[in-house]
């Protein structure tokens, strides 16, 4: 993926420490990640948006005013263009769902990340591809599979997208699923659309649950 375009990026997080940190981090411009501007909760993150461009939200999911959820939408509606890279320490398999559902771009946890993490999964957020992080990923998969066994796929699909649609089961990341099939990141991202555009789906999650449905994997 491309790191050469500057992305300007608000910080939405009520706890200062956490802001300063990040504002440390990515200055002056490093890994060419500009904050923009910084919000300690949902209302204040409208203000700034108001009169401040900006081209990604890192949002904490917990917020003292708005729920995390009704600030994707809210986003999605009136800033459709700004990308949603959600960031908490709270990754229960609800939270997760319902912030996939809500729409978010990207999902990675507080306490497994670093500052190589966070700017690889901003510049693939804004390459117009989804990011979760591995605990994330792996908080998805264990929701439906438990035990999984390889069945045939439907011939729906290519024998590429078969692959696909069975390693992202178990759970790897697209980068990973790149590595192990010997092809790259953009091939698997494009392979991915193909098959959300087959199922009429949306999400990794929806993927996952469509083969735990179709005998793809078994419990």
């Amino acid at each position: 993926m491309s790191n050469t375009k500057k992305v300007r990026v608000i910080i939405v997080d009520d706890h200062t420490l956490f802001r300063v940190g990040l504002r440390a981090t990515f200055q002056p411009a490093y890994f060419n990640i500009e904050i923009a501007g910084e919000a300690d909760c949902g209302e204040t993150l409208f203000r700034i948006l108001a009169t401040t461009q900006a081209d990604l939200v890192l949002l904490d999911i917990n917020l003292p005013d708005i729920k995390g959820e009704e600030i994707v939408r809210r986003l999605h509606s009136v800033y459709p263009a700004i990308k949603i890279l959600a960031i908490s320490a709270e990754n229960s398999a609800k939270t997760v769902e319902t912030m996939i559902n809500a729409g978010i771009n990207g999902f990675i946890s507080k306490q497994k990340s670093d500052a190589h993490e966070l700017s690889e999964a901003i510049h693939a957020v804004m390459d117009g591809l989804e990011y979760f992080g591995r605990d994330i990923s792996s908080i998805i998969y264990d929701v439906y599979v438990a035990k999984k066994k390889r069945v045939d796929v439907t011939s729906d699909f290519t024998e590429r997208e078969k692959e696909i649609i069975l390693l992202c089961s178990e759970g790897l990341l697209y980068k990973e699923v790149a590595d192990r099939l010997g092809i790259s990141f953009h091939t698997v991202n494009t392979h991915k659309k193909n098959i959300f555009h087959k199922l009429g789906i949306n999400n990794t999650m929806e993927m996952v649950q469509y083969a735990l449905k179709n005998g793809i994997i078994q419990m």
